[in-house]
């Protein structure tokens, strides 16, 4: 799995494609634009592409409070949160005491739901907030104890790195198509970067998980963006056929959730936006006769 600059482990994570997208970039002559990802989770792609300076800023956006307020709290609460890193001890106990944090996330002041969802990310199983549960077990009898995934220097030193760049992080705690209208009619150019959670298994993955209703929903916003676009997605006859009068491809990516193994996702691009002939992408486009 490629090195990501973002401090959370995310289901789905798309660090992999950045070689892919900043091709995709250059090639659309949006090297230096504003860069923009409606379901952020991890941000890693976005990290990427700001810290090696394909992109001038990144819009990064969840609607999930837990995630937002990690964002939130290291981006505003920078020597607070390194605090907390150094002076938390990662025990069961500490723990349990995290996911009471969660279960009021609501009303949470940021910087403490913020913490939370970072601690727990970082010990549960697949970075799951909160549908995980503890790396090792609660009896913690496993070859692999809650700590394996919380290398404390690591992560301090990716958090501090992010945090010298934060006048060129734009941040939102909003629905997504709320958020694509209001970026999409900033004056910069912007290349949007829409990964929503999986058709498939984004129940088990994901707190805001979608129905296949608000999957239409985002197709019908999606069709309105102006700015050019990509969007990707599990592999599913449903999505294809949602998307049959746009191109699609297919990629492997490596899940870091649940198992090691590669899986075929889907891409899609909007009309204009130019694909080189080298990008490691297979042609796919919908066929009426598929079934759905």
């Amino acid at each position: 799995m490629p090195v990501t600059p973002s401090p959370l482990r995310y289901p789905g994570g798309k660090t992999a494609i950045t070689p892919m997208v900043e091709r995709i970039i250059k090639d659309n002559g949006l090297r230096g634009a504003h860069y923009s990802e409606p379901y952020a989770g991890g941000a890693g792609l976005a990290l990427s592409l700001l810290l090696k300076g394909v992109v001038s800023d990144i819009h990064i956006n969840d609607y999930d409070r837990s995630v937002w307020a990690f964002w939130y709290a290291i981006l505003n609460h920078t020597d607070e949160f390194i605090e907390l890193i150094k002076t938390t001890d990662i025990t069961i106990e500490e723990w349990h005491r995290q996911k009471e944090v969660q279960a009021d996330k609501k009303y949470q002041d940021p910087l403490i739901l913020g913490f939370s969802s970072f601690f727990l990310n970082r010990t549960n199983r697949s970075g799951i907030i909160e549908k995980a549960g503890v790396i090792g077990g609660l009896e913690q009898n496993s070859k692999y104890s809650l700590d394996c995934r919380f290398n404390k220097l690591g992560l301090l030193e990716k958090i501090r790195t992010i945090a010298l760049h934060k006048d060129r992080i734009n941040l939102y705690n909003k629905d997504a198509l709320d958020f694509i209208t209001e970026v999409d009619e900033i004056e910069e150019k912007v290349f949007f970067c829409i990964d929503p959670p999986y058709f498939v298994k984004g129940q088990s993955l994901y707190t805001n998980f979608y129905e296949p209703s608000d999957h239409v929903e985002l197709c019908d916003a999606i069709k309105q963006i102006k700015s050019k676009w990509m969007l990707t997605y599990d592999y599913s006859p449903y999505i294809r056929q949602l998307y049959r009068d746009f191109r699609q491809y297919s990629f492997s990516l490596n899940y870091s959730a649940a198992n090691k193994r590669k899986g075929t996702e889907l891409m899609v691009a909007s009309k204009g936006l130019r694909l080189s002939s080298t990008l490691d992408l297979t042609k796919s486009n919908y066929k009426s006769k598929e079934p759905v």
